[in-house]
């Protein structure tokens, strides 16, 4: 069993940054692939970024490529997402999921994003 909780949501104006954490416990999360997802307001769940167990591989929706970037710390259990130039439009529930993409067996309680204009 693998617990997910996320951190470091906020309001932030557009153009501006922000640094979203998520802390796991559990055993396995170092041979887990992690991911991070956000969800707006009537749409669909999205994948904005995945990284494999070693950190080498990642994955980046079209939407977000060259401003986010993740990252991992398999000695400390953690997983980042780095959000660079921010638009309104990421603006949305943030969370974090662990697990075999592209299944995600374990997910967080979601941080909230919010970008003004």
């Amino acid at each position: 069993q693998v617990r997910l909780v996320e951190s470091g949501g906020g309001l932030v104006q557009a153009g501006g940054s922000l640094r979203l954490s998520c802390v796991a416990s559990g055993r396995t999360f170092s041979r887990l692939a992690m991911g991070w997802f956000r969800q707006a307001p009537g749409k669909e769940r999205e994948r904005v970024a995945g990284i494999n167990w070693t950190g080498i591989s990642t994955y980046y929706a079209d939407s977000v490529k060259g401003r986010f970037t993740i990252s991992r710390d398999n000695a400390k259990n953690m997983v980042y997402l780095q959000m660079n130039s921010l638009k309104p439009e990421d603006t949305a529930i943030y969370y974090c999921a662990a697990g075999s993409p592209p299944s995600y067996s374990y997910w967080g309680q979601g941080t909230q994003v919010t970008v003004s204009s």
